[in-house]
This record gives C-alpha cells, structure tokens and sequence, in this order.
C-alpha cells in the first residue's frame, strides 16, 4: 500500500542522491521502496482493469 510516509522516504532518498550520494545501506532501501511502490501501483492498474466490461453493440 502507498501512504504518504512512503512516498517522502523515497523523494528524501532521491533528493540525498541527487546532492550528496547514498550510502550502500541507503541505495538497498531505496531500490526496496521503489519495488513496493512499484507492485502497488501495479496492483490499483489491475483492479481499474478488471473492472472494465467490454459492450458490444452487436
């Protein structure tokens, strides 16, 4: 699931990137964050789409 705590841990680990470098230990957990980030978003396009009914006029 996405909450907002994940969502600031993965910008402060991109930001901590972009201006001093990550850690190894750092660079694990963001690619860790990014994964389950990742497989939820995936998660909500699967239910959008099997919700979806196709109608054929026909």
């Amino acid at each position: 699931m996405i909450d907002q705590k994940l969502i600031q841990r993965i910008n402060e680990l991109a930001r901590k990137k972009k201006t001093d470098g990550l850690t190894e230990e750092e660079l694990k957990e963001q690619a860790k964050l990014r994964q389950i980030y990742l497989k939820a978003i995936r998660g909500q396009v699967e239910q959008q789409l099997s919700r979806i009914k196709f109608v054929d006029k026909n």
